[in-house]
């Protein structure tokens, strides 16, 4: 469940415990866990106190996508997920790599798929 794993990304960030999470927000240590894992939903109210503790909004912890702003004109572009941040932060790693999928994003795409099946 990508709540409980943003949840938990965003604790471990923060270098908290399940249980300094849990009494910040008036919860167990086994609540905190159960939201983790996704066997169990935060309230509306602790979900807006956990974005408030986390920094964030609930739109992120929701697993909405984050909005992408032209930074000279101040313009809304698109939205992408935190997910493909990581994934095109990770790829900048490989140069060659990372080039050769700009030249031709659908072929590349198209042969790593072949490549894992």
């Amino acid at each position: 469940m990508l709540i409980g794993k943003r949840i938990k990304d965003l604790r471990i960030e923060k270098n908290m415990s399940q249980q300094e999470l849990g009494d910040l927000i008036g919860v167990t240590k086994v609540s905190i866990c159960g939201y983790e894992n996704g066997t169990r939903t935060p309230s509306l109210e602790t979900f807006s106190l956990l974005a408030d503790i986390f920094g964030t909004s609930t739109d992120f912890l929701l697993g909405r996508e984050v909005p992408v702003v032209n930074e000279s004109s101040n313009e809304y572009i698109g939205s992408v997920s935190k997910e493909d941040i990581e994934l095109i932060q990770e790829m900048r790693h490989y140069p060659n790599l990372y080039n050769k999928m700009l030249k031709d994003v659908k072929r590349f795409i198209t042969l790593m798929n072949k490549k894992i099946r």
